[in-house]
């Protein structure tokens, strides 16, 4: 290691979590603590500078970019929405799905530039929205929720969502189309800047591991 300190890696609490796991301990780090039922939120691992935080993806890049962590692994739709300082090492190309625009079908609209002036878009993300649309040069108001955003068009709330699909059945379940691609979503490591001077020898080492474990996975 650079410093007595250990490295900290903000791991992604849910889906993303064991994916993240089995990468890493393919790079040589012991996850084996991580996969211990626990309670706790910082987790060492014994005869290593390794340790885990865990976290809600959400709060990843800011334990990143704050140095309560020096890596985290987070979704490229969290990485943009959040618009943290932290730097992007690599894409880790799992976690992938797509960030879209979806109507009701029933609207007939099959196009972004066909929305109405002024239409209501309910989403999670309102700084990519706002943005996505405004290259669009298309006004639209933005309506943040924080749950199940399928739900704003059914109840007249919105007239289209932003929001991240994976495989489309939800936005057909509740009778949505896609209009349109904001952006292909995938899991990056990312790293404190500070940390990435101070500690470099040790994040590089296994940056290169991570991306010989994936180019494996291609062959």
């Amino acid at each position: 290691m650079d410093k007595t300190k250990p490295l900290t890696i903000a791991v992604p609490k849910g889906r993303l979590q064991k994916p993240v796991m089995e990468l890493l301990e393919r790079a040589g780090v012991d996850c084996s603590e991580l996969r211990n039922p626990s309670r706790k939120l910082i987790i060492p691992v014994p005869g290593t500078e390794w340790r885990f935080l865990l976290a809600k993806p959400a709060d990843v890049p800011t334990y990143v970019e704050y140095g309560a962590a020096d890596l985290g692994v987070v979704g490229k739709d969290i990485l943009l929405e959040s618009h943290k300082d932290v730097a992007e090492l690599l894409d880790l190309g799992f976690g992938c799905c797509r960030l879209i625009v979806a109507v009701p079908e029933s609207s007939g609209i099959r196009d972004i530039q066909d929305l109405d002036f002024n239409s209501r878009v309910a989403t999670k993300f309102p700084r990519i929205t706002t943005e996505f649309f405004s290259r669009q040069g298309i006004q639209a108001e933005v309506v943040h929720l924080n749950g199940s955003v399928e739900l704003g068009p059914i109840v007249g709330l919105a007239d289209a969502i932003v929001d991240i699909t994976e495989t489309g059945t939800t936005l057909v379940e509740n009778g949505l189309v896609p209009i349109g691609d904001i952006a292909r979503v995938t899991s990056r490591l990312i790293a404190n800047r500070v940390s990435c001077k101070v500690k470099y020898h040790t994040i590089e080492g296994l940056v290169r591991r991570l991306r010989e474990v994936l180019a494996e996975s291609l062959d």
